[in-house]
């Protein structure tokens, strides 16, 4: 499939796991690719997988929580790409996150993770969007089921990703650009491993109607069918890819 042939997209956190996947995914079906994140060893290294596939990538540093280094790296697209047409929001402090409660997270961690997973997506969205609203665009952040189900501020700052999915989604639809979320449930990556006690794993997927962990590439449909103009008609939604983990009216 061809669906993103001469378009650019970036996708932040694109390292490794998720984005990685997403950014190889979206290379494939055409895409000229932003890898971004902070990690710049296996950022390139993504970067250089997708060229040695025959797509086009490229890596970029990025700290999505600076309005200033996200302002940059929508410059860099632009000089480098001619444009910005989709963004995918998925960098995020995942893999080395501390469990604590809403109630003793220390302060200074508690903001800055949300800079990162919350207010890291507004800083992007921000950069971008002046970019695209000569012929309109489509983003994709990527939110969690854990919104819906008790996580501590985890929890708390999806319910936020949620929200700015959906505010920005009504400020810029008149620019036709589309804004939607994906809320995976449980994945198997390396951050969920390092994160996520193997016994809450096991009483996790026990509840799952699909009884198994999801994987990157389980997410990644939606994700191109929400960035590609078959989904030119859907906007201000979050989709849940979560083995059936949470229902929702």
């Amino acid at each position: 499939m061809t669906r993103f042939t001469g378009r650019s997209v970036i996708v932040t956190g694109a390292a490794q796991g998720i984005g990685a996947v997403y950014a190889q995914a979206l290379a494939a079906e055409g895409a000229k690719v932003v890898v971004a994140d902070l990690n710049t060893e296996l950022g390139n290294a993504v970067a250089e997988k997708i060229v040695a596939d025959g797509g086009t990538a490229v890596f970029a540093s990025v700290d999505v929580a600076d309005p200033d280094s996200a302002t940059a790296l929508a410059e860099f697209t632009v000089k480098e790409f001619g444009g910005i047409d989709h963004l995918v929001n998925n960098a995020a402090i995942y893999g080395t996150m501390k469990l604590d409660l809403l109630l003793t997270v220390p302060w200074d961690y508690y903001k800055k993770f949300m800079s990162v997973n919350m207010d890291g997506a507004l800083n992007m969205i921000r950069a971008v969007w002046p970019h695209m609203t000569k012929k309109g665009g489509s983003i994709v952040n990527q939110s969690s089921t854990a919104a819906w189900l008790y996580s501590g501020f985890y929890g708390l700052a999806k319910v936020g990703v949620n929200g700015l999915t959906q505010q920005l989604a009504t400020e810029l639809g008149g620019s036709n650009i589309r804004v939607n979320a994906i809320a995976p449930g449980p994945i198997n990556t390396d951050a969920t491993k390092s994160v996520t006690p193997g016994n809450m794993v096991d009483d996790m997927v026990k509840r799952l109607p699909l009884k198994r962990m999801g994987t990157p590439q389980d997410l990644v449909g939606a994700c191109l069918y929400l960035l590609s103009d078959d989904a030119s008609w859907v906007t201000g939604q979050i989709f849940n890819v979560d083995g059936g983990q949470v229902f929702r009216s």
